[in-house]
């Protein structure tokens, strides 16, 4: 799955646990649209694969994930079922939508850093992979729905992928043990998005009004 390495199991974990979310996350946005059914499944399927097609089209890797394993649509088609059945249980939407999607924005953008490598791409090419890989999905769901992206608010979020995607290609040049390197990546990408969000932390912004002489 994804070209990763057989014996990195974690991260071939943490992949079905990316689409399941984003999947989530899909519906949970779609929902607030006031989508179909069918509109959430295919929102689902285009914000967990999107990322991933476009990185695969950059680069030239071929066959695309879900052509040659067309089961991976209905990961996220059925996440995205099942949270139309759940979501007036939760009570706190807002809260799941940026954790999941802070999920899969990490485990993508690890995913990314690994199709790169494996086509020996440069290091800034591994990092460019990881963060479509992990960036694309989302903007896609947003732009969708008529939302902000998630990438042009205030918090960090490509900030997060290249972070994310520096730490986790450390281990190709070091050699370092795959998994244990993952959970570390992992539980590293995902606290950082977090706190961005919980303490509101920003990149410096550019603001010209052309009114100055």
């Amino acid at each position: 799955m994804w070209s990763l390495p057989p014996t990195d199991s974690v991260l071939h974990f943490l992949a079905y646990v990316a689409l399941t979310a984003e999947g989530m996350t899909a519906a949970l946005a779609a929902g607030r649209r006031s989508m179909d059914y069918v509109g959430v499944c295919l929102l689902a399927c285009i914000t967990a694969l999107g990322g991933g097609t476009l990185r695969d089209l950059i680069l030239g890797h071929y066959p695309l994930v879900w052509v040659a394993n067309p089961i991976y649509l209905a990961l996220p088609g059925g996440a995205a079922l099942l949270t139309i059945l759940i979501a007036r249980l939760v009570h706190r939407l807002h809260v799941a939508f940026i954790v999941l999607d802070a999920i899969g924005l990490v485990v993508f953008t690890m995913i990314g850093c690994n199709v790169g490598w494996q086509m020996d791409a440069s290091l800034p090419i591994v990092i460019v992979a990881g963060m479509v890989t992990g960036c694309a999905g989302g903007v896609l769901r947003d732009v969708l729905c008529n939302d902000v992206p998630l990438l042009f608010r205030s918090e960090l979020y490509a900030s997060v992928s290249v972070v994310t995607g520096l730490f986790y290609a450390t281990a190709f040049g070091l050699k370092l043990n795959a998994e244990l390197w993952t959970i570390l990546t992992f539980v590293l990408g995902l606290s950082f998005r977090l706190l961005a969000v919980r303490y509101r932390w920003e990149m410096p912004k550019f603001v010209f009004t052309g009114d100055e002489k």
